[in-house]
């Protein structure tokens, strides 16, 4: 068994980036790497764009969804909505390597990634949970119980190599989540930090949920 050792993963800021030369650029990197290749998080705000994973059903895009462009992608999961206001992390990783005698599996993965976000949240005051079967962050309490505050949609290859991410709204409009079925749930509402009582730079929960996935996905249990 190999022997090499994973750096964390570099921390890459892409400011406010177009979504399609984004994804070219994360299915080229994916192309391109070798096993020693380290790992890497792009911190991206996308101005806004409706994207559709691989199973995604058109008939999820509702009424006002037109005025937005919409991109056909390779991640799991249905339609989602990214725009000004909301981290998007991108993780382009090895699984491979992150799991003493094997690879960490995607679902444990997925199963880290949540937690970094719901740890994140949990600074600001925000109780976030998961919903069993409905990958995602939604909130725990409140008025808005139920509602979804982030977003995940992966593309995990065959050789234990990811790209894609998740999204977190922070301070957006929140309109566009109406024009559509999100992630595939008619009547989901959508919410922000900002619109649950909890207001934030976009810079600074950018650098804390990418510092708390490279913590989180570097732990292992024991």
């Amino acid at each position: 068994m190999s022997t090499f050792q994973a750096e964390p993963a570099l921390i890459r800021h892409l400011g406010r980036a177009d979504y399609e030369p984004t994804f070219a650029a994360m299915r080229a990197f994916t192309d391109a790497r070798t096993p020693e290749t380290r790992d890497e998080f792009w911190i991206v705000e996308h101005p806004p764009v409706f994207t559709l994973g691989l199973g995604a059903d058109r008939g999820h895009l509702l009424a006002g969804a037109d005025s937005i462009p919409v991109v056909q992608t390779d991640r799991g999961g249905e339609v989602t909505y990214h725009g000004p206001g909301q981290v998007v992390i991108y993780l382009l990783m090895d699984l491979r390597r992150n799991k003493p005698g094997g690879k960490l599996y995607a679902r444990q993965f997925v199963h880290k990634i949540e937690q970094a976000i719901i740890n994140v949240l949990g600074a600001y005051n925000l109780a976030g949970e998961r919903v069993e079967g409905a990958p995602g962050i939604y909130m725990a309490d409140g008025p808005k119980q139920g509602a979804k505050i982030a977003a995940l949609g992966l593309k995990v290859r065959g050789n234990g190599c990811t790209y894609h991410g998740l999204s977190l709204n922070v301070a957006m409009d929140l309109a566009p989540f109406s024009w559509i079925n999100p992630c595939g749930y008619a009547g989901l509402e959508t919410v922000d930090m900002r619109s649950m009582g909890a207001p934030a730079e976009l810079a600074d929960v950018q650098q804390a949920l990418a510092e708390e996935l490279v913590r989180v996905l570097a732990h292992t249990e024991t």
